[in-house]
């Protein structure tokens, strides 16, 4: 990305845990001044100080872009801190906070709310993203740019769409997680040392998603590829195939809808 504007002006980032300090890497490592960047965290960490950031100071009356990521409980206390800039694109990586909640706080204000997930923490990411309606071209461009430190960036047509984005990617390494765990007891269960199982199916997973993301074919063609007549691979999936869809959308619908309950 090119950071000339950002260097510029300035660049704000409310909160810096887990998901900020892997974003704030991201833009260091792709040509972000240090002394552009000013953080706003209340306990920062050893590697947050040790990066040449302005912390905790006075900001710039108008950086070009405000990072929002703090946790909604902490939405109230931390918000006012920005009330004074100007002329600022308002990024929220926030789960649960719509974008009218920040308008009431930013009348005017250009937003943009975004849906990262865990993977950004290695870079490999991918974001969900919509904007307000006072976001122009050049302000979505912005956000995308900024957001792309840490993984691949799709846009959204409209924020409800939001909800279903935490069911699906918002939440959804946690799911696989769980397939790891669950693959590897399998494992276990046919008399494969633990450690040994683990990382065979860690290995298995991490390696079909390079895969299905380096593949010009689909999901559908790659397992068609590796699945013989009547082979092992054909009697596995005899077991899963009918009853994973359904449990699977059953998943994505219960995260879904907690997202809606969780709507601020």
């Amino acid at each position: 990305m090119d950071f000339t504007n950002v260097n510029a002006r300035g660049l704000v980032l409310l909160g810096c845990g887990k998901m900020g300090s892997a974003m704030l890497a991201g833009w260091l490592a792709d040509g972000l001044s240090p002394s552009a960047v000013h953080v706003i965290d209340p306990a920062p960490s050893d590697w947050l100080q040790s990066q040449g950031v302005a912390l905790n100071g006075p900001l710039p009356p108008s950086p070009a872009i405000a990072i929002i990521a703090v946790k909604p409980q902490m939405m109230g206390q931390a918000l006012p801190q920005l009330q004074s800039l100007e002329n600022t694109l308002l990024l929220s990586i926030a789960a649960g906070t719509s974008i009218a909640a920040f308008e009431q706080h930013f009348p005017g204000a250009a937003i943009v709310r975004a849906m990262p997930n865990t993977p950004a923490a290695i870079g490999q990411g991918i974001s969900a993203m919509v904007g307000n309606a006072a976001t122009t071209a050049d302000d979505l461009d912005l956000a995308e740019g900024i957001l792309r430190a840490v993984g691949e960036v799709v846009r959204l047509d409209a924020e409800d769409q939001i909800d279903a984005v935490t069911g699906l990617s918002g939440s959804g390494p946690a799911y696989v997680f769980h397939l790891i765990e669950a693959m590897a007891a399998a494992g276990v269960a046919q008399g494969l040392d633990p450690e040994l199982a683990l990382k065979l199916a860690t290995h298995t997973v991490a390696g079909a998603g390079a895969l299905a993301i380096a593949s010009d074919e689909g999901p559908a063609q790659l397992r068609i590829n590796v699945t013989s007549p009547n082979g092992t691979t054909q009697a596995g999936l005899e077991v899963l195939m009918p009853e994973l869809p359904e449990l699977i959308a059953r998943t994505v619908a219960a995260a879904t809808s907690r997202s809606k309950e969780l709507k601020g």
